[in-house]
């Protein structure tokens, strides 16, 4: 969520550099330029008046120079394009805010020759400052995120209990972590999960969506360490079982598709509201 006061109802689109089009939505309250629920997703166009940052995953030779030169090329391309979403840092200025999945892949040192101010090829002060946001998978991740000068680390997945950052339970202490370092904690939430029919071997990490109750569990749980961005898993990811997109029932041959019932098509879109709504309200009563 941001402080700014104005501005109409927006979402936030984010893509990724892989070979695949990774997608985040931002469903803003009314009446606020930003503010609201950041979700992930696979999404394959850009809606009308969105917001669009990137989430960048793993590629082959993915390094600290290598996205240096992806910020770059991203920045010089669409950092001055209005819908090229920026985030108001610590230091007062808006920048763009990155999400560098499986952040873990390339070790803290490496790095820190980007992040952090003394690095060998350092982004900080430059034009493509921005705000890089790390996956936390294991406890000992978030060290490696201070280490590398990352600014702020993310849970990512749907399934609550799959990975110590993922645990709904453990946000509460990553938090304190984050606000000890001055770093910004992104807690994840979905509203089930459910994959086998890609990884049939992966039942045990099954979320039941209970008719929308786990989706609210969870959202409740990222509101309650008071967070200044919720992301959301997903929008549109089917294959994993995490959509909140519209849902009709449809069945084929091979495959009976997720739907909502009984409740109507739109049933986590709704919550997806009443529940930003809601971050809207308690944020203004945290900055009292």
């Amino acid at each position: 969520l941001e402080s700014s006061s104005h501005g109409p109802q927006k979402r936030c689109c984010c893509f990724s550099t892989s070979a695949r089009t990774e997608a985040e939505i931002v469903l803003l309250p009314k009446g606020r330029r930003g503010g609201g629920l950041v979700g992930t997703g696979w999404l394959w166009w850009v809606y009308p008046g969105s917001w669009v940052a990137f989430h960048i995953q793993p590629y082959r030779e993915r390094n600290d120079q290598t996205l240096h030169e992806n910020i770059k090329y991203i920045i010089d391309r669409y950092g001055d394009h209005g819908a090229f979403y920026k985030f108001p840092s610590s230091t007062g200025k808006n920048l763009p805010l990155f999400y560098i999945y499986d952040s873990y892949l390339t070790p803290p040192e490496s790095w820190s020759e980007f992040l952090t101010p003394s690095g060998s090829h350092s982004v900080r002060g430059s034009a493509y400052d921005s705000m890089f946001i790390a996956l936390i998978v294991e406890e000992r991740h978030k060290h490696d995120i201070l280490a590398g000068g990352f600014d702020g680390m993310y849970t990512y997945f749907a399934s609550n209990g799959f990975s110590f950052g993922s645990s709904h339970h453990n946000w509460k202490a990553i938090k304190a972590f984050c606000d000890g370092n001055n770093l910004l904690f992104i807690p994840s939430v979905g509203p089930g999960y459910t994959d086998t029919s890609i990884r049939p071997w992966n039942n045990h990490n099954t979320r039941n969506r209970v008719n929308g109750r786990y989706y609210e569990t969870a959202l409740q749980a990222a509101l309650n360490v008071r967070p200044e961005v919720v992301t959301i898993t997903s929008f549109n990811e089917w294959h994993e079982g995490t959509q909140i997109e519209r849902a009709m029932p449809k069945k084929t041959v091979t495959r009976v598709y997720l739907d909502y019932q009984p409740h109507g098509p739109e049933h986590y879109l709704e919550l997806t509201r009443s529940w930003a709504e809601q971050f809207k309200k308690e944020k203004q009563q945290w900055l009292m």
